[in-house]
């Protein structure tokens, strides 16, 4: 059984301390605390504190004391006239100080200090009021680490145990001063613990004089070996001293208590510690802080009492939950509780490894410029076709190491996939912490490796020219294991709001949950340099506090107006992760907010299965002026065809039957086939859709696996499949995106504006040059003319490459249509450089081929059914 070394010494006070009032901190020279007055339990051993200060102490561990230990202590008393002590004012200012107030307004002065290889413990009071004359003073006192209510039992030589309390009794004299003093001295190696004391008029432990208690009826209590800790920034936090800080919010818990681990055993704590709601509290934080941790290795909090939990038949009390702040999470463990929560994950107690960036810097690309590909971390090179080691394997490492595939495409920005801690049943879009990467993304999923790994694609990849986006889901989380259990009055909707009952929907507006949201994203872009996030399941971001709809919500206007987000690209995507649906809102944007744009993806859709209007394809060409013409432009709609969830490109021209109508699918032969009619029809509308796409104002976004006809479950996609580059779908698609990445970068005058182009620079028709039809469903063909800039500098080849006219013309009808082009501007002839309809290899051509003039002086094309073409203006030099 460990002993627990203990002596004290009693002495008159050498020199009186000048009256403080209640609300008076005592001098010290680093930090101050406001006060904080409530029950910490309903017995009689809870505590108050009137006002504290603190000061630098050391505070070393024992990690084999745990809230178990049982200790066996000698005691001496000795009566001095001088002895050095805490006493001195030199001491008295480097000490913790707390200042207390008696039941009859009295004070009551401790003070904590290390001295040597132990933690003095000094009680004064200045002037005390007894009711009978000769009546003794004595200090009730005891020692506790995780419970308030359980004291470390001691065995004292010399002393006396309170039968009633079960607390140690020591005497308390009255110094010549008419001053009250004790100082206790305890073992370095046993803190840290609490110090609970009371006081009673009398030297008879069994009988019940005068209990001089704070001037709310309860113990006075002080931490030996810790210090209270600030209240900012929520997490750990490490200072230049080497002095660790914890700080946590929790509004509705009664209690909450810190757990150590070492290495030994992760699947219990070393060292559980209880926070003093008195000391450790500062309005809804919960704080304390040491000198060193070194001897564990993680962290991890526990909550008392009942009002955590948003459903009562729920009990969270004995489950340990992780620091909803920790930037270095470890891997997941059983919790072996018996409460529901099926793994555990513990924080780790070290700061993220220094990474060095070289010269690596934020590109800040336009968003009219990019390309985006969005993929899956672990699917897209997780399949054994990539050919990499199994330890790098869907991994952010192995990402980078398929650089090249994305300059092959053209691609110069990624869209992850969610790289949170999640569920791994469940997947990406239900996490469980919002500042640590997923481990399984990193080699050997050590959570320092996945950190440097991150960091080091995203440095790859910016001196490649390739920003780096992140999807990001902010609105639920996984329904055990994330931060439930923390106050889910707070975090969550209570008890569950409408049609949110079941979905552990986060309180997004609620202040602290904005604060956890905003540093979260703020963590993001300074520790890994992340360009700009996509907010999946946006419109729930308008929530209110009670599920209700806002037209201005606090989270989405912060982010807007943040100095450091709203120089990211911040991009709203109202797709329900629950009924993989997207949402329709009108969502509120501060001309800083881009979009996700469904519509497009809708419209463009109906055209090419032959419905639809064409003024809605045509709204989509020009950039979706009715919903950015509010003072974005079309540079915030980011167009997509496919999701990372539902059918793929090219299953979108296979199925189209049952629950796959809400993809607005079309089925040219339902499944699989051979015909080779079927085939080619097929290879034209996914030519026409890519096409479409590209030629559009706003950000194109492929998706992972398109390029090369990846197919893939409805909801869970499988892996990438490196193999299908090199098939014959592979080799048409992939070349054709390259040159349609090229062809916009090229055009960038007309295909990627930042602004609407001008009413003067369009010109739409019909088949013979006609108006088109705009309200006639059975239409199915739309042209337009989009007139380039013009400039004054001199006519060469170069020149009228840059600034010709486009003509592009669309025809969904299941049969070919002649199309009369118009007169090309003067000295320049029109070079076709798409036709869809054509085979493979001729469908499109960097250097094109020139119309003919046809008889009476006409411009005539033939277009095939289901197809796409794009002619240039271009100067003739021969």
């Amino acid at each position: 059984m460990a002993n627990l070394l203990l002596s004290y010494s009693i002495q008159a006070c050498c020199k009186k301390t000048k009256a403080i009032e209640q609300s008076q901190i005592l001098p010290s020279s680093q930090y101050q605390f406001g006060n904080k007055l409530s029950c910490f339990d309903k017995s009689d051993i809870g505590k108050k504190l009137a006002s504290r200060g603190m000061q630098s102490i050391t505070l070393p561990f024992n990690p084999n004391f745990t809230s178990k230990l049982h200790a066996t202590s000698n005691i001496s008393i000795e009566e001095t006239e001088q002895v050095t002590t805490i006493t001195e004012a030199e001491d008295l200012r480097r000490a913790c100080t707390y200042l207390f107030r008696t039941e009859n307004n009295d004070q009551v002065k401790v003070y904590v200090k290390k001295k040597n290889f132990k933690y003095s413990v000094y009680v004064e009071i200045p002037s005390l009021q007894l009711h009978g004359k000769g009546e003794g003073l004595v200090l009730c006192w005891a020692i506790y680490k995780s419970n308030s209510s359980s004291f470390i039992h001691s065995d004292l030589i010399n002393s006396t145990k309170d039968a009633r309390t079960g607390m140690n009794i020591s005497a308390f004299p009255e110094s010549s001063f008419g001053n009250f003093a004790i100082e206790l001295e305890f073992d370095a190696k046993q803190v840290p613990f609490y110090f609970s004391f009371f006081l009673r008029s009398s030297l008879d432990s069994e009988s019940s004089g005068l209990e001089i208690r704070s001037h709310r009826k309860t113990n006075f209590c002080v931490p030996v070996g810790s210090l209270p800790g600030c209240p900012t920034p929520l997490g750990l936090s490490f200072s230049p001293d080497g002095s660790i800080n914890f700080a946590i919010f929790s509004r509705h818990t009664e209690g909450m208590v810190l757990c150590l681990y070492d290495d030994t055993s992760p699947e219990k704590p070393a060292l559980e510690l209880d926070l003093d709601p008195c000391v450790n509290r500062s309005g809804d934080i919960w704080h304390i802080s040491f000198e060193s941790a070194s001897t564990f290795v993680s962290y991890s909090y526990r909550c008392r009492g009942a009002f955590v939990q948003r459903n009562r038949d729920d009990n969270y009390t004995e489950d340990i939950f992780l620091d909803p702040y920790a930037k270095v999470t470890g891997n997941s463990y059983p919790n072996g509780l018996g409460s529901g929560f099926l793994q555990k994950y513990l924080g780790c107690l070290y700061k993220e490894a220094a990474f060095d960036w070289g010269n690596e810097f934020h590109l800040n690309l336009p968003m009219e410029k990019l390309v985006v590909y969005r993929l899956n971390v672990e699917h897209f090179t997780q399949h054994k076709s990539s050919q990499l080691p199994s330890g790098l394997a869907g991994t952010f490492t192995g990402l980078a190491k398929k650089l090249q595939h994305f300059k092959d495409l053209g691609v110069n920005a990624v869209l992850l996939e969610p790289v949170f801690t999640f569920n791994e049943r469940k997947g990406p879009y239900f996490p469980r912490h919002f500042f640590s990467p997923m481990h399984i993304y990193g080699p050997s999923s050590d959570p320092v490796s996945t950190i440097n790994s991150l960091k080091e694609m995203v440095k790859i990849l910016h001196a490649n020219g390739i920003e780096v986006l992140m999807e990001v889901v902010f609105t639920h989380t996984a329904e055990t294991g994330a931060l439930q259990g923390i106050d889910d009055l707070s975090y969550y909707y209570a008890n569950g709001v409408g049609d949110l009952k079941t979905r552990s929907a986060l309180n997004c507006n609620y202040p602290i949950v904005q604060q956890l949201i905003l540093d979260s994203l703020r963590h993001w872009v300074t520790e890994f340099h992340i360009d700009g996030f996509s907010f999946i399941n946006a419109s729930y971001l308008l929530r209110g506090f009670h599920g209700e709809y806002l037209s201005r919500p606090p989270l989405v206007e912060a982010i807007a107006y943040d100095p450091l987000l709203s120089r990211t690209k911040i991009i709203a995507d109202c797709w329900d992760p629950y009924e993989m649906v997207t949402k329709e809102t009108r969502f509120p944007h501060w001309m800083r907010w881009a979009e996700m744009n469904a519509n497009f993806c809708n419209d463009v859709k109906n055209f090419l299965r032959g419905e639809g209007l064409l003024s809605n394809l045509a709204t989509r060409l020009c950039g979706s002026g009715d919903m950015f013409s509010d003072g974005r432009g079309p540079a915030f709609s980011f167009n997509f065809i496919s999701k990372n969830f539902g059918l793929s490109l090219v299953d979108m021209l296979s199925f189209s039957s049952g629950k796959l109508d809400v993809e607005s699918s079309w089925n040219c032969e339902e499944g699989p086939t051979n015909n080779s009619l079927v085939l080619e029809r097929s290879l034209r509308q996914i030519r026409n859709y890519l096409f479409i796409l590209f030629v559009s104002l706003g950000v194109p976004v492929l998706n992972m696996g398109d390029e090369c006809g990846h197919s893939g479950g409805y909801v869970d996609r499988k892996p990438f499949d490196w193999n299908a580059i090199k098939t014959g779908f592979g080799e048409q698609i992939m070349p054709f995106i390259s040159f349609l990445s090229s062809l916009r970068k090229r055009r960038s005058d007309i295909l990627e504006n930042r602004n609407f182009l001008k009413e003067e620079n369009i010109e739409w028709c019909g088949i013979n040059q006609t108006p088109p039809k705009w309200e006639d469903p059975s239409c199915k063909f739309l042209a337009v003319i989009l007139k380039a800039r013009r400039t004054d500098l001199p006519v060469s080849s170069e020149s009228y490459d840059l600034w010709g006219d486009l003509f592009i013309a669309f025809n969904a009808a299941n049969h070919p249509e002649t199309v009369v082009l118009p007169p090309p501007p003067e000295g320049t002839s029109w070079c076709r450089l798409v036709d869809t309809g054509l085979p493979f290899p001729g469908f499109f051509s960097t250097n094109g081929e020139f119309v003919r003039e046809q008889t009476g002086g006409l411009l005539t094309y033939e277009m095939k059914a289901h197809s796409c073409t794009f002619f240039e203006a271009i100067h003739r030099t021969s």
